[in-house]
């Protein structure tokens, strides 16, 4: 469908929960976040249900995060169910790999078409540092055994910042030359805990990048459902990519709505929630009545976000909380 700007909006991101077993620096303090109870969180029921609804409002790609989505357990029954849905056709995971390999084969199974692996080092102390308690060798592992599974895409996402790993950025890059796998560069946004990081810019990866391996050339196909531009390096069996959305903001492009665990529909990762889908679903909403609001407040979804400070939306409330608890 589209919304009050002409924007046709056809993805809907899905936190499943607000737990992980890492403890990244820019995501969450150390003591963690207080998590939502069992009760507080959706159902996958609820979760079904909504994607249900969506479908029929013309959204046809779900990704499912968190959190860390594979710490809940039956995860894999969800994307099944998702999947048997007549007029969805993608479902697609972003996790931080460590529970991957254990997970790969039931997710094959289940239909799961593409995944999306966060990785911002590949220096083993460095990946304990900012992650505060992961294993790197997990990861490494998982991204190697999932490129033999034979799903449609396999994207590794680094956060550059440039307190940490922006002398990293060729390093990571390799894994692009070194598998067949999309590398892509995310600029650090400032929400949450991410307000204390300086982010790399594009420019600034683009050059240590053709330094360490030539010319980069863009690529206009298509790759996945988002916003990243993507370009080619001669010898790399994947691509390059970048989701710049502070200095390359591309809001008028966007395509996508998200859903929190607790059920909070977000039109705009910047600003607060308009519409409580599981109070409404616990009180005895209809899904015929939960569509059309949906479709409502998909047409109000704000025209662009306000990193820069200069609000374009002065009525909307900006988002405090931190990204494990959005589902970024």
């Amino acid at each position: 469908m589209k919304d009050q700007f002409g924007r046709e909006i056809d993805y809907l991101r899905i936190s499943v929960t607000d737990r992980c077993n890492l403890r990244c620096q820019y995501c969450m303090p150390a003591e963690g976040i207080h998590s939502l109870s069992h009760n507080e969180i959706m159902t996958y029921e609820e979760i079904v249900m909504v994607c249900r609804c969506v479908s029929q409002l013309g959204l046809r790609k779900i990704k499912l995060t968190g959190g860390e989505p594979l710490v809940r357990k039956g995860f894999a029954n969800l994307v099944r169910e998702i999947k048997r849905l007549p007029n969805i056709e993608e479902v697609t995971l972003t996790t931080n790999g460590i529970l991957l390999g254990e997970y790969l084969a039931e997710l094959k199974e289940a239909g799961l078409d593409r995944i999306n692996i966060s990785l911002d080092t590949l220096d083993k102390d460095k990946f304990h540092e900012i992650t505060r308690v992961g294993e790197l060798d997990k990861v490494l592992e998982s991204i190697k055994k999932a490129c033999t599974m034979g799903f449609k895409s396999i994207k590794i996402n680094s956060l550059i910042m440039k307190e940490w790993n922006q002398i990293e950025v060729a390093n990571l890059a390799g894994l692009a030359k070194e598998y067949p796998v999309s590398v892509r560069f995310i600029e650090m946004m400032p929400i949450g805990n991410g307000k204390g990081f300086r982010p790399v810019y594009q420019e600034e990866i683009i050059k240590s990048l053709e330094k360490a391996y030539g010319p980069m050339k863009p690529f206009y196909g298509k790759i996945g459902n988002g916003p990243a531009s993507y370009y080619e390096i001669n010898g790399f069996q994947g691509k390059i990519g970048f989701i710049s959305a502070v200095s390359h903001e591309f809001c008028d492009d966007c395509n996508r709505i998200r859903l929190t665990s607790d059920g909070n529909l977000k039109l705009c990762l910047q600003y607060k929630n308009v519409l409580n889908i599981k109070e409404l679903i616990e009180d005895g909403t209809t899904e015929e009545q939960l569509t059309q609001m949906i479709q409502e407040a998909i047409f109000l979804k704000p025209k662009k976000h306000d990193f820069s400070g200069i609000s374009s939306n002065v009525c909307d409330e900006k988002e405090t909380k931190n990204m494990a608890q959005i589902g970024g």
